[in-house]
């Protein structure tokens, strides 16, 4: 399978040259040329299989120039070992068609570790293999950095700069990024927000004298192994409640749009996914964009629930593009007028979405509410971003089985469920120790040149 560039000047790869290089030369994101579907026969023949045999089948066709069979298969095992939880993606149930897919069982307790965990062997094979040593830059909003430190730290032929905007995370999150001891991991916190961050990493992989210098590489959903990597658990909870026989819709919160746009991926495979749910918090350029056409950031408010703090999403680029038929043109023009000011997406575009995703938003008062609703209600605790994703849920259930994505373990974000509910959720057992753990800190200005110095002098 060959990958192209969203924005259509950038050579085509393979899967291995793709996972490596990150972001394409020409600034776009990398997509499959074409997309594998799956008969009915091959869905309904995953349901009972566990979590690593449904990820080998769903993931083969697009790794299979990179990777034997036998060696993705151990790749995957290894990947999904650390999870506490041998469903790796449990479902729960809410109520009458409402279910929980519990996506925090990995090492650090947030959907990223779906991801990490396995782009982290298979960086390491392939480098192994080519004998050669990359730099990965990453941004994150919380969850992406921790997941990717849990995964590279220690690799010998990795080194790891995670950039995170200080003061705008957990202390969890803040403390699985800079509570690791291997020196080939590094923890950035950036003066800003996320959206700072991300255009932080992007311009470094447009500067391509530093790029080439140090072998830039990004985990970034910017990344397609990670988009990849997050469909098996859409074929895995639909098998679940029947697939491919009756549909599923989902309700998926998010910021960068990686997470839902995976849920497209698998509708495009032939999963049949009744409706794709984009929630929001206050943030919410995403559902005012799918509401109005109109994609303008705003200023990013600091919320409960952090890693949706984002108004700059990077995994929409990969959704215009399919919406705008392929036209790499098209899609340069619209982020060249994304870097003064925002854009109007075409009236076909706009319907193309419009019948691919449908939106929603909760605020603050709304998010806090859901958390205390489904403990009352249910038994469970949500972190905020689950529970975003539970409010807008309840707006389109009815309509056959619906799957909210619950995307981090609730004790990531201590303070806004003690806050809704009186409850203090604890550590699992395996982390205990985090807030004893020595941090280390490198505090950074927003610039550009000051962050590549410090790459350049610890690498």
């Amino acid at each position: 399978m060959r990958y192209i560039s969203t924005r259509g000047q950038a050579p085509a790869l393979g899967f291995e040259d793709t996972m490596l290089t990150g972001l394409a030369r020409d600034g776009g994101l990398y997509v499959p040329e074409e997309l594998p579907v799956m008969s009915r026969g091959d869905i309904a023949a995953l349901a009972g299989l566990s979590y690593e045999e449904v990820a080998v089948r769903v993931m083969a066709p697009f790794v299979a120039d990179a990777f034997d069979e036998a060696t993705f298969a151990d790749m995957v095992a290894h990947a999904y070992m650390p999870f506490g939880h041998d469903a790796r993606a449990p479902l729960v149930q809410l109520g009458p068609n409402h279910h929980l897919l519990e996506l925090f069982h990995g090492p650090t307790l947030a959907f990223k570790d779906f991801a990490m965990q396995l782009i982290g062997q298979m960086f390491e094979h392939t480098l192994t293999k080519r004998g050669e040593r990359v730099t990965i830059i990453g941004a994150t909003s919380g969850d992406t950095g921790s997941a990717a430190m849990e995964a590279f730290r220690g690799l010998d032929a990795v080194d790891l700069f995670v950039l995170y905007p200080h003061g705008r995370v957990s202390e969890v999150q803040r403390r699985q990024m800079t509570t690791p001891s291997e020196a080939n991991v590094h923890a950035l916190a950036i003066t800003g927000h996320f959206d700072d961050a991300q255009a932080r990493v992007k311009d470094m992989f447009n500067d391509f004298d530093f790029r080439d210098r140090v072998r830039l590489a990004g985990i970034n959903s910017i990344n397609f192994a990670r988009v990849l990597a997050q469909v098996v658990y859409y074929f895995t909870s639909a098998t679940a409640l029947g697939a491919p026989h009756r549909e599923i819709s989902y309700t998926v919160p998010t910021g960068n749009f990686g997470d839902i746009f995976a849920g497209h991926i698998a509708k495009r495979m032939g999963l049949p996914i009744r409706q794709l749910v984009v929630a929001t918090n206050q943030n919410d350029i995403l559902h005012r964009c799918l509401t109005t056409g109109e994609y303008r950031p705003g200023t990013v408010e600091p919320s409960i629930s952090p890693s949706m703090d984002i108004q700059v999403s990077s995994n929409f680029e990969r959704a215009l593009h399919l919406a705008y038929g392929g036209d790499g043109r098209a899609i340069a023009q619209l982020m060249d007028e994304l870097k003064h000011g925002g854009f109007t997406v075409s009236q076909g575009a706009l319907q193309t979405l419009q019948d691919t995703y449908v939106s929603g938003r909760a605020t603050e008062e709304e998010t806090t509410a859901a958390i205390r609703s489904a403990l009352d209600r249910t038994g469970e605790l949500l972190c905020p971003h689950t529970a975003v994703g539970t409010h807008v849920a309840e707006a389109h259930l009815g309509q056959g089985p619906m799957i909210t994505l619950a995307t981090a373990h609730p004790a990531k974000f201590p303070d806004a469920v003690e806050a809704a509910t009186g409850i203090r959720p604890p550590l699992p057992a395996r982390m205990a120790d985090l807030f004893d753990r020595e941090e280390r800190i490198t505090r950074v200005d927003n610039d550009l040149s000051a962050i590549e110095a410090i790459i350049d002098a610890r690498i």
